[in-house]
Formats: structure tokens, C-alpha cells, sequence
């Protein structure tokens, strides 16, 4: 008999689980001891408008794969850069479970992560812990830059956003949208970005948008846009001059361009120790007074598979028997 596929479209995922609640999933994960290290590497193909992505993960409650398109030119055209689906299967009999959204979840979990580095950067400030964001900057205009304002106003007080965006019509409209909720969002320049403590890089560019003058000493910057090591969007002396904090080494030192176009992967390895986001969640780091901090992420299997597990247990059961005994 097959069995039927539960379908979990994006409005299911929003009422399954909130921003902050993605949040507490992938520091949940960390604490519990995920091996961030140990991570399938995501699985590349060369399309002609972009790329397929495959990113693979298991548990031991389940498998899953998300199924993705990257197709950086869909933004000039008004639409979002990644396509994707997430199929889930059982762990022990290894039968699909559900399939869900991959893009709504890719809006979701990304920000998640970021905002977990975020919060984690800011309470190991050299003057003290800090659990508010006085002023955050973001540079990016697109579904992504939204859910990071919406993300870390959702964990964190926040008070002024400044939105930076090459396209002055999509900023404003991301400005009037955060404002309508309540959100002190403002459309802003490059002369702002050292009034923020935190900068947020979500951009299409594959050039850098920020570079260490542009950013005020002690400031969290997380870049979260570029993908793959020939695209970054912060310039090297930014990264060099930074206390850096990655995803994971082993998949900065594969694909993350924020740090590859700043140096050498081997002499990262050998003579710059990186802390990854295990243990910036888990244990902290100590950071340097006066120095920025850096989060440069790039996306791993293992964070999906952290959030579908969340929507899972939270979504309601469809097993209940109806009154005349089928399900």
C-alpha cells in the first residue's frame, strides 16, 4: 500500500513554529552536541540559470534532504533567488515522512542561525554582556534581509534599523513593511553604517558591500548573502582585523568566500584559529576590546534538518481516526 506523503506548505510552517522559536531550535542542537564539523558537504551541480543544491542530513529521529535552486540573476526580475523542497524519511525504516516548503523554511532557518550567533557575539562583549541591539544596520532589501530585522527584533529589543539597498524602491517598501509592525525601520547610506552595532550583509553581491572602515570598533557584523568561495560580500581587511566566528571550518574552508578572498585556507588552518558556531553557542569565545566580530555563514544540511524536526513535533498529528473508523 503506499503510503501517503504529508505536504507541509508555508503557512503550516508559520504556525508550527515562530521566529524565535527556530532560534531555540538550532541553539538547542548545538547545546545537545551536533557536530557541526562532521556535517554532510552540500552537493553542487552547475545549471544554465544557476545552480542545483542538495543538502543531505540525518538524526537520530530522522533523514532529510533539501532540494534547492540558486538562481542569483531571479532578483532582478522581482523574485526570490532560492527555489527549494525538503523531503523528510523516518531514521529507522528510512519511508518518507513529509514534505515541506524547502523555500519558506530556508527564510526561516537562515536567520536563525544568524540571530544565534548574534545573540551569542553580543553576550561575549569585552565590557560586559549585552542583550539589546541599539541600532542595527542591513544591507539587502530582499526576503532574507526582512527576515533577519523580523528574526532578531523577535529575540532581542532592538531599537533603530537602517536599511541599505541598491534598489531605493524595494528598501522603501521593506522599510514601510517593518514599520507597519512596529519596527523603527528607516531607509539609510553608507555614512550610518558606523552608528550600528550590528550589520547585517544580505545581498546578491559577490563583490564586498562592507569593509572595516565602514564599521565602528567592536561592532557585530554577520554576512549571511555570498555563496560559494569566489563571492563574499565583506573586503579582507574586515575579515583579517576580526574575531571570526564560522558556521563550521570545515565547510568555511570549502566555500566560504568571505574568508577564502581574505587568505588562504591553509594559512586560516595554520596560523588564524576560527571558532565555529558550536562553540561560540555552547562555551563562548573571548573577544578582543575594540576589535569587530565576524559571523560568516554559508548554510549546512544539519540546521534544516534542526527546524524540521521542531515543525514536526509541533505540528498537529493527522493520525486521528475519524467516526467511522478510517483514518
Amino acid at each position: 500500500m503506499t503510503r501517503e506523503i504529508r505536504i507541509i506548505d508555508a503557512d503550516e510552517i508559520d504556525e508550527a513554529l515562530s521566529r524565535a522559536d527556530a532560534v531555540d531550535a538550532i541553539e538547542e542542537a548545538l547545546r545537545r552536541g551536533q557536530d557541526v564539523e562532521a556535517d554532510t558537504p552540500r552537493l553542487f551541480r552547475a545549471l544554465a540559470a544557476g545552480e542545483f543544491l542538495l543538502m543531505p542530513a540525518e538524526s537520530p529521529d530522522f533523514a532529510g534532504v533539501k532540494v534547492a535552486t540558486v538562481a542569483p540573476h531571479n532578483t532582478d526580475l522581482g523574485l526570490p533567488k532560492i527555489h527549494a523542497w525538503y523531503l523528510v524519511f523516518d531514521a529507522q525504516t528510512l519511508r518518507p515522512a513529509a514534505l515541506l516548503d524547502g523555500t519558506s523554511l530556508t527564510i526561516l532557518r537562515t536567520p536563525a542561525v544568524t540571530v544565534a550567533a548574534i545573540r551569542a557575539l553580543l553576550r561575549a562583549d569585552p565590557a560586559g554582556p549585552r542583550e539589546r541591539v541599539e541600532r542595527l544596520a542591513v544591507i539587502g532589501s530582499g526576503p532574507q534581509a526582512d527576515a533577519h530585522v523580523r528574526t532578531l527584533a523577535a529575540v532581542l529589543p532592538v531599537g533603530r534599523v537602517d536599511i541599505l539597498a541598491r534598489n531605493p524602491e524595494r528598501g522603501g517598501a521593506l522599510v514601510e513593511a517593518l514599520a507597519a509592525d512596529g519596527i523603527d525601520a528607516h531607509l539609510s547610506s553608507r555614512d550610518e553604517l558606523a552608528l550600528a552595532d550590528v550589520i547585517v550583509t544580505a545581498t546578491s553581491s559577490s563583490e564586498p558591500v562592507l569593509d572595516l572602515a565602514d564599521v565602528a570598533p567592536g561592532a557585530v557584523v554577520a554576512a549571511v548573502g555570498a555563496h560559494g568561495p569566489d563571492a563574499r560580500e565583506l573586503g579582507g581587511d574586515l575579515v583579517r582585523a576580526a574575531d571570526l566566528v564560522v558556521e563550521a571550518r570545515a565547510s568555511a574552508y570549502r566555500e566560504a568566500g568571505n574568508l577564502l578572498l581574505a587568505r588562504p585556507a591553509e594559512e586560516w588552518k595554520r596560523e588564524h584559529p576560527v571558532a565555529n558556531l558550536r562553540e561560540l553557542v555552547s562555551t563562548g569565545i573571548e573577544r578582543r576590546v575594540g576589535a569587530p566580530a565576524v559571523y560568516a555563514g554559508v548554510g549546512m544540511s544539519w540546521e534544516d534538518l534542526a527546524i524540521v524536526e521542531r515543525i514536526l513535533r509541533n505540528l498537529p498529528s493527522r493520525d486521528a481516526t475519524t467516526e467511522d473508523g478510517m483514518t
